[in-house]
Order: C-alpha cells, then sequence, then structure tokens
C-alpha cells in the first residue's frame, strides 16, 4: 500500500519492507546496534526483516542484495556500517548475494538524523555512484538495498534513483526500522 506522499510524488524504489516501527524497544536495538558497537545484533535484525519479507504482500525477491553505503569518513569513525552488518546474515538467510562493493557513496554528507525533512534531498543529492565494474551487473537486475532506518526515504530514494539511472528495473528497501513521522 502506499502512503498519500509517494502517490503525489513516486519515490525511484519500487518497494520497501519494513521489519518493524521505530518505537521502544526496538529504537534500542537500533541504537545499541548502530552506536554502542553491538554487532551481535545484527542477525536479530536480519531474521526479523526476513519474516516481515515472508509474511508481507508478495514482494518478489531480488537478485543480489547491497546495503546502504556510509562515507570513509563515517566508516572510519564507527569501524563498520549497520545496513551491512545486518545484510550479511540476511543474505545468508534468503539465499541471495550480497554484494557491498556495488554502490558507493561518492562525497560525505550530513547526518539525515540531523537535518530538518526539508533539507534531506538535497543533502543526498549524487551522493551516491555505482562502482564501475558492477555496472553491467546493476543492468536489467532486481536489487535490494538493505537499511538499518527508514525516516523520509531521501537516502533511499537517492540510491534507488541511481541504481536505476544505471540500469536496475527494480529496487526494493530492506529496512529494518521505519521511523513513524510527527
Amino acid at each position: 500500500m502506499k502512503c498519500g506522499e509517494c502517490l503525489r510524488n513516486p519515490p525511484a524504489f519500487d518497494a520497501t519492507v519494513v521489519a518493524a516501527d521505530y518505537v521502544p524497544p526496538l529504537d534500542h536495538l537500533v541504537l545499541a546496534l548502530k552506536f554502542g558497537n553491538r554487532l551481535a545484533l545484527a542477525p536479530l535484525c536480519a531474521s526479523l526483516l526476513r519474516h516481515a519479507l515472508q509474511r508481507g504482500p508478495g514482494v518478489p525477491l531480488p537478485e543480489v542484495l547491497t546495503a546502504v553505503p556510509l562515507g570513509a569518513q563515517r566508516l572510519r569513525e564507527r569501524g563498520f556500517n549497520q545496513s551491512l552488518e545486518i545484510g550479511k546474515p540476511l543474505s545468508r538467510e534468503l539465499g541471495i548475494r550480497l554484494d557491498a562493493r556495488l554502490v558507493f557513496r561518492q562525497r560525505e554528507t550530513q547526518a539525515q538524523s540531523l537535518l530538518p525533512p526539508d533539507e534531506r534531498r538535497k543533502n543526498m543529492r549524487n551522493a551516491f555512484m555505482v562502482h564501475g565494474d558492477a555496472i553491467d551487473w546493476v543492468r536489467g537486475r532486481h536489487i535490494g538495498v538493505v537499511d538499518d532506518v527508514i525516516t523520509t526515504g531521501e537516502t533511499l530514494g537517492e540510491l534507488a534513483a541511481t541504481l536505476k539511472r544505471f540500469g536496475a528495473t527494480r529496487v526494493t528497501n530492506l529496512v529494518f526500522a521505519r521511523a513513524l513521522q510527527k
């Protein structure tokens, strides 16, 4: 089912599957993984996401998974990409290849959580690029993008638009938690 905003301004992605709402106590799970270095929580997030995908409204499975890439600076600071950490066990559970090198963040962006909703699209504009050696593989494929949290959808929308510019036929977001709009 599409929301009113998606009907008025269709996003570049074709579907989004979400395991849970970003509310207590699950918001603490995300924060512990993302900022508390609790990587052991990633398989739980992946398992809940797999269950959501399997009980969902018949969304076709992607041919390959990738994760929302972090910028080099944020990756150095954090030491890991939480979306990729969720993607690894999700890939195993679904039996779908995970390719962390399909896309990269070609410029550092501000943390979306620190920006008001109307500035998030501008922050993400042209933030992503498909790796040169992956262009032929992206063309004509259904790509699944793993992320930890979706709020306004700007990051995932920009990433989907990038993948489609390079020929992806379908992009499905696989997201652990959805932040509810206030």
